[in-house]
């Protein structure tokens, strides 16, 4: 594999204001807030306004990164958007970020690997970049989750929120960021979380036309348990590092218990793992961007820091991203 010539310029997120908590959900369904603790860790979700769609979350964590890092957007020649909650079928997120800063000359499109977006789009933004085909390229994950989820159906409604997370990449040789990546996808999952569009089956599965989320919670979370630890050793693996080499675990808040599994099997204490679950929910795609910025204000992540990122989700998907953090913000 040709060696990445890729550096992070920078890193923005955004959540809407409003808050939905354990409590709210309590008076919504049958439920109750030390049940959703103890099974996912959560105190609440970040709502967005029934104004508020992907793009408009995607194009405030961009202006957060612009505001925090000397970086700027007229020369980029790339824009990637991971969603599973898109605007439109068409046109893209992407073509809306594009219009929105006026970048004159870019290619623009949207990315579905469900919660694996984020890390998804980075290793696609590495290729493009290390090939010499792109020099700097935005990836977003920006997710409205809300609007796609059944607030009758406790077992899901607990658990999502609405968020978004940027970061702009630039070809560097000199100063490459990227160590390694590492994928993976199980298409005879697929029916264990999925949102219904056009077809009424998954396979032989007949499914839920409705337009919400439905996810076989069980099911997902044994495919995390047995595929995120294996996933991250040969992520390590690849790049000739072991797990003591790794500052920051950041997997994709999906729930903290789950997490905790993931991290136990793999000997990262909570201590070193990032999340964004207990106060943002399941953000899907913006997940891991939100719980990476949390440690960077939270002054914990510092340069030459070790991260590993793992994504995992519908398809059923999974992607894992080392690098080293060697960003600076704006005094």
């Amino acid at each position: 594999m040709k060696k990445s010539a890729v550096k992070i310029m920078g890193i923005g997120t955004y959540v809407p204001e409003n808050r939905l908590t354990n409590e709210d959900l309590e008076a919504l369904v049958e439920t109750d807030n030390e049940w959703i603790i103890q099974r996912t860790g959560m105190k609440e979700r970040r709502i967005a306004r029934s104004d508020e769609y992907t793009s408009t979350l995607a194009i405030k964590a961009i202006e957060n990164l612009l505001d925090r890092y000397d970086v700027n957007v007229e020369d980029v020649d790339c824009i990637i958007v991971a969603t599973t909650t898109p605007d439109y079928s068409l046109p893209s997120v992407a073509s809306q970020i594009q219009a929105y800063f006026q970048i004159s000359q870019t290619a623009s499109f949207d990315l579905s690997a469900a919660c694996a977006g984020f890390t998804y789009g980075l290793h696609v933004a590495n290729g493009l970049i290390t090939s010499g085909i792109h020099k700097k390229v935005i990836v977003v994950g920006s997710e409205v989750m809300s609007k796609i989820t059944d607030y009758t159906d406790r077992t899901t409604c607990v658990l999502f929120g609405d968020g978004a997370g940027a970061m702009i990449l630039e070809y560097n040789e000199q100063d490459a960021h990227f160590l390694a990546t590492h994928y993976g996808t199980d298409g005879t999952g697929g029916q264990h979380l999925y949102r219904s569009n056009l077809s009424a089956h998954i396979g032989e599965k007949e499914i839920d036309r409705s337009g919400y989320l439905v996810q076989n919670g069980r099911e997902v979370y044994k495919f995390a348990a047995r595929t995120v630890p294996k996933g991250v050793k040969k992520l390590l693996e690849k790049a000739g590092y072991q797990p003591s080499d790794v500052n920051w675990f950041v997997p994709h808040s999906a729930n903290l218990r789950m997490i905790e599994t993931i991290s136990a099997k793999l000997g990262f204490s909570m201590n070193q793992t990032l999340t964004s679950v207990q106060y943002c929910g399941n953000t899907s795609s913006a997940s891991i961007p939100l719980a990476l910025d949390l440690g960077i204000r939270e002054k914990k992540v510092k340069r030459g820091d070790v991260v590993a990122l793992y994504g995992f989700g519908g398809g059923l998907t999974h992607c894992g991203v080392l690098l080293t953090w060697n960003c600076v913000e704006k005094s």
